[in-house]
């Protein structure tokens, strides 16, 4: 499961990245909120998780642990696909406010429930 959330987070760090030259080179930057959310929800909390996963929670379940990477990547990606949309201006924020937040809570749910694992299954 570390490898699978490292490679992951390692995923959206070149596209991060990738999206950060293009501003820079283009000189426009309305994409940087997309671009922070990438490289701190895609990148840091898939790279943290991880490194958690390797450290302390090699006891987890594997259907438990596949449950929250899944529910982490499809928030992270319907949450960064939404504010691409959002900030390009391809589809109005009434319709796009109800699909974030839906994502943002897929987010935190996964974030609930990796608490849960650390507080179940990490060694100490």
């Amino acid at each position: 499961m570390d490898r699978k959330f490292v490679m992951a987070g390692l995923g959206y760090a070149l596209v991060g990245l990738a999206l950060g030259i293009y501003m820079a080179a283009s000189k426009n930057h309305s994409q940087l909120v997309t671009h922070a959310h990438i490289m701190l929800l895609g990148f840091v909390v898939s790279f943290i998780y991880g490194v958690c996963h390797k450290l302390w929670l090699q006891n987890v379940p594997a259907r438990m642990a596949n449950l929250q990477f899944y529910i982490h990547q499809l928030g992270t990606l319907v949450l960064l696909i939404g504010l691409f949309c959002l900030f390009a201006g391809l589809v109005p924020e009434p319709i796009l406010g109800p699909v974030l937040g839906i994502a943002s809570v897929i987010v935190f749910s996964g974030l609930v429930l990796m608490k849960v694992m650390f507080i179940k299954y990490a060694r100490t």
